[in-house]
């Protein structure tokens, strides 16, 4: 087909896009392959392009594209597909970023690992926020700033040469082959990275991994904008900033947190995990020069989380990971006590990354022990005070627990606290995330601060827009969407006594810990530990599948917490613990429940579900 057919394919496709394709933060697992990512909903999609089939009701009938929205999207796999078919080149070879900089510093991520030299070619000016000291100083990655009048100044290289230009159309890219990777800038839409040569296809998986766990793609607002500008042939259309939205998201995150320190905001989660890792290894590094720097997490928290740290030490030479055993017969209070203890005797700087709650076994530890040991004045092998930590709390399953005022438990510990604000900060209505310290923390921010700038990864104009709406109804809705959560859990410890439920206590949901999730270990049976292990995963899926199949309105298999409605159920082995060595993962069920769900329809499709056991 000529562009024009594929330019008003693409007019039509937008015209009867389903609601969903805007608006969904979660997607279903039950429809998701997660090794043809991306290519299963591309290879459909091809097919109706070819057919010409741009109903509503075919579009919805595709599979899930990726298992997490800021990875990646209907509306982002349709705008790299149409670029892609405009040069004549493949979908997988075009990967589109809500930042400027961070398609940059993937390709010079993979090249730090492979001992490879790179060359960024620029027109005019690189990105504001690039800073060429840092990169190279605290990421630790190598290159060559070439600024040129023309692409075809380009000339070969020994190593990988990439051009940035800004670009104010979506539309077909001059690729030459002197250039590996092209990378356009689109303003507040972010960036579209080109990955040219058949030799560079290597460069794709690890540049989707960047991807993965340090930005977000671009958003679903942001991506429909392209499209309508590829489709039209004009300039795009400019979001509009609301300085009001966000200063009522940074008001209100002061006022739910107890802290009255700067708070930050971010594309997502992982990106200002991303921002604080950055910043506190750029702080300990200009402080403790020449000290190593310990990140220390638990092997079975949240796979993002884990996988972000470990991706993080490979690039950094002083930089390592030590394990935080945190769950089941393992106490976090210990485990953290013997870590700071070891950690001293090494004089090295301790970052440790928690959740309280855990995830997925939603275990508190006593909050007394945790600030002693996280205070305890420990010694070095020359008899000098040890380097204190810095406590990185993820606080995404219960973030109304105010820590870190000045009357709060964790008041004397350098602590920063996030939230995946995909979860109840929006009500599961963008991916954002935020994070905010205590008193003894605001150079820390600083630092942080400046690296989520440097990595173009705060929130979008729309995401401060949801989270300046949502934000203020948020404790409401924990505390109602615990309600209905104790109320199902007990219902199930009537009902299936034999099955082993982690969730709050009575006690500590006196104190706050309210979370509307709870993992479900299911009985088995079988005559060896293998064939236990296989009836009862079996047993996880039988369960969640009757919940989707018989409740579809409002029960979904996905990765969710903290929507405005519904139940959403997982597994988390399979989907939040993600790269989680095997060993340590938890093949067990995970369910989260909102504030606005039918409480005894889900009791009686459970009881139904034990009946047939």
């Amino acid at each position: 087909m000529t562009n024009n057919n594929l330019l008003n394919y693409i007019k039509d496709v937008l015209n009867n896009k389903p609601e969903g394709w805007l608006s969904t933060t979660t997607h279903r697992l039950d429809i998701y392959n997660e090794a043809l990512a991306k290519v299963q909903f591309l290879e459909l999609f091809e097919t109706l392009y070819n057919d010409n089939n741009s109903e509503t009701s075919a579009l919805d009938n595709l599979p899930t594209a990726y298992d997490y929205i800021r990875l990646g999207h209907p509306l982002s796999c349709v705008l790299e597909w149409s670029i892609a078919k405009l040069n004549n080149i493949s979908a997988q070879n075009v990967i589109s970023f809500d930042s400027q900089t961070v398609p940059i510093l993937a390709v010079l991520r993979k090249n730090l690992l492979d001992n490879k030299n790179t060359q960024i070619n620029y027109i005019g000016q690189l990105p504001e926020v690039f800073n060429n000291d840092i990169i190279k100083s605290v990421y630790g990655y190598n290159f060559e700033l070439n600024q040129i009048k023309n692409i075809n100044d380009i000339s070969d290289f020994d190593g990988s040469t990439i051009f940035i230009a800004e670009d104010k159309h979506i539309r077909a890219t001059n690729l030459i082959n002197t250039v590996d990777f092209h990378i356009n800038l689109h303003g507040p839409l972010g960036s579209i990275l080109i990955i040219n040569e058949s030799e560079n296809d290597h460069y794709i998986s690890d540049i989707q991994h960047v991807r993965r766990r340090e930005t977000v793609a671009m958003t679903p607002s942001n991506t429909l904008l392209a499209l309508q500008a590829l489709a039209n042939q004009a300039n795009y259309n400019t979001p509009e900033s609301n300085q009001q939205n966000k200063t009522a998201v940074l008001d209100a995150i002061k006022t739910v947190t107890g802290s009255n320190t700067k708070a930050l905001v971010a594309s997502s989660g992982l990106s200002i995990q991303y921002a604080i890792l950055m910043g506190l290894i750029d702080d300990a590094k200009q402080n403790h020069k020449g000290k190593d720097i310990k990140i220390v997490v638990p092997p079975n928290c949240y796979g993002g989380t884990n996988d972000q740290a470990r991706r993080v030490a490979a690039c950094i030479d002083n930089v390592s990971i030590v394990d935080l055993l945190v769950d089941g017969d393992n106490d976090m209070v210990q485990s953290i006590d013997n870590v700071l203890n070891t950690i001293a005797t090494q004089d090295a700087v301790p970052l440790i990354i928690a959740e309280i709650p855990t995830n997925p076994r939603v275990e508190v530890p006593d909050l007394i022990q945790l600030k002693a040991a996280l205070t305890k004045v420990r010694q070095t092998p020359n008899g000098q005070n040890a380097i204190d930590p810095v406590f990185i709390l993820d606080q995404t399953f219960c973030p109304n627990v105010q820590f870190l005022g000045e009357d709060k438990i964790l008041a004397s510990v350098r602590t920063i606290s996030f939230a995946s604000g995909s979860k109840f900060p929006s009500g599961g209505q963008c991916t954002a995330g935020y994070c905010i310290g205590n008193s003894k923390t605001f150079d820390l921010i600083e630092k942080i601060e400046q690296h989520l700038l440097l990595c173009d990864n705060e929130a979008t104009a729309l995401q401060y827009q949801i989270l300046a709406k949502q934000l203020p109804s948020m404790n409401q809705r924990i505390a109602d969407a615990y309600t209905n959560t104790r109320d199902f859990v007990t219902f199930i410890q009537e009902t299936l006594p034999d099955a082993k439920i982690n969730f709050v206590s009575e006690e500590l949901a006196s104190q706050g810990f309210t979370p509307s999730v709870f993992s479900l270990d299911l009985p088995t049976k079988g005559n060896t530990d293998e064939e236990k292990e296989t009836y009862k995963r079996a047993l996880n899926l039988k369960l969640i599948n009757l919940m989707i199949t018989e409740i579809p309105d409002q029960s979904k298999f996905c990765v969710s917490y903290g929507q405005l409605k519904g139940c959403y159920w997982t597994i988390p082995a399979t989907s939040t613990q993600g790269t989680t060595k095997e060993g340590d993962k938890d093949y067990i069920v995970r369910a989260s429940l909102s504030p606005n769900l039918d409480l005894e329809l889900h009791k009686k499709v459970f009881k139904d579900f034990v009946n047939n056991l």
